[in-house]
């Protein structure tokens, strides 16, 4: 059937170009629907618990997505007339950041005072520019021993301030909302670089962090996608050894591109760094099918067949193998779909739509252009199909051995797997060359992170929060986050009671404790908030009854591991010293990303065992031959094994990124062990040879384009392990690691395993 399907399309070649083009076209015309969403909360699902508690607590208090200016004086004083107008000068035109509900900097910092019996509260540093020495010298004194200020904005060292500026997304429109915020921040550092030459600014926050996410896939595409497709236009012409086998081949590449971001468009999928990637694995992806077709085909031709013989041998050679590895490819790339995280749901729905895509092309498209185009009228037997021959005689010789060898090698290896550790850190999403990424880890080594852990503390009671005792709770779970390493700083209301009681009785430092009587701590606050500017309210630390406030506790950049062992210490401490209305689970973007990896790892084993199940059945069934199906699996799984015991020598630590490389690649790596038994079988049943000869027919037929398939594939993922996005970069490298076990798996212990459980000289295959 396969050979009167290929002489019924080169029958009608222009026809075929034709209907081609136009489904191209009508999938392509979807491209006009694909969104970029910049919003980190995309790596979550709508039923994520931490994601669910996080909004939650958005919902009872203020959000705190942000914006935060990080200004750096050369002279490394931020007490100088100098430093502190142009943090005054920041200020009041930070509030006119689109969609900012609050601005705070050491400028605005509402510090109370007392003048007899009143309660004053005023900007710290109100015109700074009219501060004599003495007023500096207070300032400072306020400034580095206020609780509410020091490691959030103002450097302990007084080296580095802070100007933050809460936003509030409408959510209507991110991929336009959070951009238009970036790009008046930026326009806003510029004038102060051009005001305040001798002030350094970077930018951080949550804002900035959302933005990061295009601007990394937008580098990716601006450097690594030329490079990777000018490496596969080296690689094709060098092996294909023809202009034709290498354009049609790269018109293949650009049309399955087309065809899968179109239909992306058409699902309304919105792009995320992560399903942005398809762009560069779907080229790599679309190579292979056309490979083996080529390479059959210059085969053909070099026994001296002619163009459209040799082109209908290869495509009924080649069209079962090469469906069931891109149905296979398909099936590893949708078990994505398991994914705790949705992003990996778009990347594998995109990049399983851009493998059929390629698929169809190849039986299509390629065998059309290719007789439509001229060619060479005799193509010579290279030196590397001899180079192919020759290492089928080693392995045949050495079958013995190689089994021996390559099982303890892959024993060796793979006990290396439980080294790894499930860890994290989510700032090193983004590698150093993206600036967001060296301002945060400026920001984290230098005044406050990123990371941080809010906690949503009940009373039990309206007006509770002024309640003493419970404040004293609160208090010392605030003083023993203090106490961890890994904490920079905690924002806690007890502090703005102590200050205030001390306010309320003349300054006096004696007087710097909580309130203890309940009817007077709330009067205090009262009589506070009344005083309170615009914009500068208790709404982000106060529920609306004041039956609950809001913890914030500021963490030193760190991994995943770290955040959930002190997030546990953190409920531990709560379990034995605090009531039970206390005992909330803390809620922030960093508990999100700390839980993601674990939460994903446990739905992708799901993911891969399910794809697995569907390979295994599809290889027995288009096989024909339990034995040889069941046998498949070996060469299949162990690649991916060998790959995470060689990155648990090396590197040990497996993200978010990692949890999804082994269902992946599943589809993958299935790709050579195809191809490899399609040709031995075929070789056993219709040519009657026994094992061995059978093994030296498929590394005739097969061997050489597998080779070249997966130096393709090397090659392209190896570039994307240089993508700016560092969870692209590791999937990247993983795989093009798992690649290369592969390989050696298919060539060096696949066939002495056939040799040995299939060696019988009749064909009983």
């Amino acid at each position: 059937m396969a050979k009167q399907y290929a002489e019924f399309i080169l029958r009608h070649k222009w026809a075929t170009l034709l209907l081609v083009l136009l489904w191209i076209a009508a999938m392509g015309a979807g491209a006009q629907f694909l969104t970029f969403t910049n919003d980190y909360r995309v790596f979550f699902g709508e039923d994520n618990p931490q994601l669910m508690a996080f909004e939650g607590l958005q919902d009872t208090y203020s959000k705190n997505d942000n914006v935060m200016f990080l200004l750096v004086p050369r002279d490394q004083q931020v007490f100088t007339r100098e430093t502190l107008t142009a943090v005054a000068w920041l200020t009041e035109r930070a509030w006119e950041t689109p969609y900012s509900t609050r601005v705070e900097s050491l400028s605005n910092y509402q510090h109370t005072s007392a003048e007899e019996d009143d309660l004053i509260v005023a900007d710290l540093a109100y015109e700074p520019e009219t501060l004599n020495d003495d007023d500096l010298l207070r300032i400072r004194d306020v400034a580095l021993n206020e609780p509410v200020l020091i490691n959030r904005l103002i450097s302990p060292r007084a080296h580095v301030t802070g100007v933050n500026i809460t936003i509030e997304l409408p959510g209507i429109d991110q991929t336009l909302e959070n951009p238009e915020v970036v790009t008046y921040v930026r326009q806003l550092r510029e004038e102060f670089r051009a005001s305040f030459p001798e002030i350094d600014v970077r930018l951080t926050g949550i804002i900035m962090m959302n933005q990061a996410f295009p601007e990394a896939s937008q580098y990716d595409m601006s450097t690594l996608f030329p490079l990777m497709l000018l490496l596969f236009v080296v690689v094709l012409f060098f092996w294909v050894k023809g202009l034709a086998g290498t354009l049609t081949t790269f018109v293949i590449i650009v049309f399955s591109i087309i065809g899968a971001m179109g239909m992306a468009g058409w699902f309304g999928i919105a792009l995320t760094p992560p399903s942005f990637s398809a762009i560069m694995i779907i080229p790599t992806m679309a190579i292979a099918d056309s490979v083996h077709v080529l390479m059959n085909y210059i085969l053909m031709r070099q026994k001296g067949e002619a163009r459209e013989e040799a082109m209908v041998d290869s495509i009924r050679i080649n069209f079962q193998p090469v469906f069931l590895t891109s149905i296979t490819t398909a099936i590893g790339f949708l078990s994505m779909n398991f994914s705790d995280a949705p992003p990996f749901h778009d990347l594998g729905n995109i990049v399983a739509m851009g493998v059929m895509v390629a698929f169809v092309l190849s039986v299509t498209f390629l065998p059309a252009v290719m007789m439509l185009l001229p060619g060479r009228h005799k193509i010579e037997e290279t030196a590397s199909s001899r180079v192919m021959s020759r290492f089928a005689e080693f392995v045949i010789a050495s079958r013995g051995k190689l089994l021996i060898g390559m099982g303890l090698v892959c024993l060796l290896i793979i006990s290396f797997v439980p080294k790894n550790e499930l860890n994290d850190d989510f700032v090193k999403y983004f590698s150093e060359r993206i600036e967001f990424r060296r301002d945060a880890d400026f920001a984290s080594q230098n005044l406050s992170g990123l990371y941080l852990v809010d906690y949503s503390l009940e009373s039990g009671q309206d007006g509770g929060v002024s309640d003493p005792e419970f404040q004293q709770h609160i208090e010392n779970f605030a003083n023993w986050y203090r106490e961890q390493p890994e904490v920079i700083h905690v924002n806690v209301i007890s502090d703005t009671f102590k200050r205030l009681n001390k306010s309320m009785h003349g300054d006096d430092q004696s007087w710097y404790r909580l309130p203890q009587m309940r009817d007077l701590a709330a009067q205090y606050l009262l009589l506070y908030e009344m005083s309170l500017p615009y914009g500068l309210d208790l709404n982000n630390q106060i529920n609306i009854d004041k039956s609950a406030t809001r913890m914030t506790v500021m963490l030193y950049n760190m991994t995943t591991k770290t955040v959930l062992g002190l997030e546990r210490r953190a409920q531990q401490w709560l379990q034995d010293n605090a009531p039970e209305s206390m005992h909330n689970e803390g809620a922030s973007p960093t508990i999100m990303f700390s839980n993601i990896g674990e939460r994903n790892i446990k739905s992708m084993l799901l993911g891969t065992t399910v794809a697995l199940v569907l390979i295994s059945i599809i290889l027995v069934f288009a096989l024909g031959s339990i034995k040889i199906g069941f046998l498949s699996l070996i060469p299949n799984l162990i690649p991916a094994a060998l790959a995470f015991g060689a990155w648990g020598m090396v590197v040990g630590q497996i993200g978010l990124a990692l949890s999804v490389v082994t269902g992946m690649t599943l589809g993958i790596v299935v790709d050579d062990t195809v191809h490899f038994l399609s040709k031995y079988l075929r070789a056993r049943r219709e040519k009657g040879f026994n094992a061995q000869d059978a093994v030296r027919y498929a590394f005739s037929t097969v061997g050489l384009a597998l080779v070249v398939t997966s130096i393709v594939l090397v090659a392209g993922f190896t570039v994307l392990a240089f993508s700016a996005f560092t969870l692209n970069s590791n999937m990247a490298l993983m795989t093009a690691v798992t690649i290369i076990f592969a390989i050696a798996a298919d060539f060096l212990l696949l066939p002495p395993l056939l040799m040995a459980v299939d060696g019988k000289e009749k064909n009983d295959a």
